[in-house]
């Protein structure tokens, strides 16, 4: 273990100025959901430079790829994430995933180079994490089905290794009414944005009532056009909730009354889509998360090994179909994720610092699984049945 650390360290810490530089240079032009083309060249560039077989706009999805490396079983995959926010950037830490992602790559590629030890690494660029569910569309089309682990990391206040996420539904929903002169005949109309707002009032009133796991949020997308005119469409668009999927449906029933009721009290008509890719609950594989567990008390990080987060990801998707482990690692000083604030500190020297720190105990996470062969893949796929009910193939 010692050697692996060694070299693992060795290499990261070798390619320390490229990853601070590629973490920076994505900071420094965030670019959003599938259209992370500048993101793209970066990693896949730097990637190919370092030996990996790259497969380019993977899976006919422009902004992802694949980088491999290594042949045989097991067969580890390394996740990297690289899409920010609208308007501030990269306030979720996609850029320091991607450094992390790349550094754990080139890791394990080093440690299988110079141990001979058999296996295949893949690096999986997967974009669209921030709405749009890349890794759904790249599962969809067979991205995930060679993979016998899976494994990423995210930037957060707290450092966790097992992190209760919740599954999400996206609902656009849409009100319509009638057009009117709000003075001179406003009794000729019927307010959609009336029905919006109570809506949106409707699901306030409900929170009394919700589980303290569940959330449910939204902004006004459609508002009306001028005062003088009665609101003839008015629109919202919710983001609901819950910690797996069958009290994600219980949630939804709830909302979707609270929206039907608003249109019938105001006379207006109510459609109910959902407006991207669902995403599931995350099973946080136990093998893995002891894995890593050794590997975090190891480089002596502080640590909560398991809470519950809140927060959605499409990885997951990744973890009904993959065994697979996503922990956070914190940076920062208490600010919070999509705000200007913690945008700002994952582009500063101690965010970088404690991403390579991350990065090694990620890869050295993958080097035990490549080294157990198959009689740890089996115990990790074993575990990962029972969480799923599914079988991995």
């Amino acid at each position: 273990m010692a050697d692996a650390r060694k070299i693992v360290s060795d290499a990261i810490e070798g390619e320390k100025e490229p990853l601070r530089s590629i973490a920076h240079q994505l900071w420094s032009n965030p670019e959003l959901a599938y259209k992370e083309k500048a993101a793209h060249k970066l990693l896949t560039d730097y990637l190919e430079s370092k030996g990996f077989k790259v497969d380019r706009s993977y899976c006919d999805i422009e902004t992802a790829f694949r980088a491999r490396f290594g042949s045989g079983s097991p067969h580890v995959c390394v996740i990297c994430e690289y899409d920010a926010l609208p308007e501030i950037g990269h306030a979720c830490g996609h850029n320091l995933i991607a450094a992390a992602g790349l550094g754990a790559g080139v890791a394990i590629k080093a440690y299988l180079e110079s141990s001979g030890t058999p296996g295949t690494l893949t690096v999986l660029g997967t974009p669209a994490e921030e709405g749009g569910g890349g890794k759904v569309l790249l599962m969809d089309r067979g991205a995930f089905n060679d993979f016998d682990i899976a494994i990423m990391v995210h930037p957060a206040p707290v450092e966790i290794i097992v992190g209760y996420i919740n599954a999400r539904v996206t609902l656009s929903v849409e009100f319509t009414g009638k057009a009117a002169h709000a003075a001179a005949f406003p009794w000729e109309g019927v307010n959609a944005l009336d029905a919006a707002v109570l809506a949106y009032t409707n699901v306030s009133l409900l929170r009394q009532q919700m589980k303290p796991t569940w959330r449910v949020h939204a902004v006004f997308t459609n508002g009306g056009t001028k005062p003088n005119i009665i609101p003839e469409k008015a629109s919202l668009l919710y983001y609901v909730r819950a910690p797996n999927l069958k009290e994600l449906g219980v949630l939804r029933g709830k909302v979707t009354s609270c929206f039907e009721s608003a249109a019938t009290a105001t006379g207006c008509t109510v459609e109910i889509k959902e407006n991207d890719v669902s995403y599931t609950d995350l099973h946080s594989n136990p093998v893995l998360a002891g894995i890593y567990r050794k590997h975090i008390e190891a480089s002596g990080t502080e640590y909560t090994y398991d809470a519950n987060a809140s927060w959605s990801t499409d990885m997951g998707n990744v973890s009904y179909v993959v065994p697979s482990l996503h922990p956070t690692f914190a940076i920062g000083s208490g600010e919070v994720n999509h705000t200007r604030e913690f945008a700002a500190v994952t582009d500063i020297p101690e965010s970088h610092t404690k991403t390579r720190v991350t990065a090694v105990n990620m890869a050295l996470t993958c080097i035990d699984v490549l080294k157990g062969g198959e009689e740890l893949v089996k115990e990790i796929k074993e575990k990962f049945v029972e969480q799923v009910g599914t079988k991995n193939n």
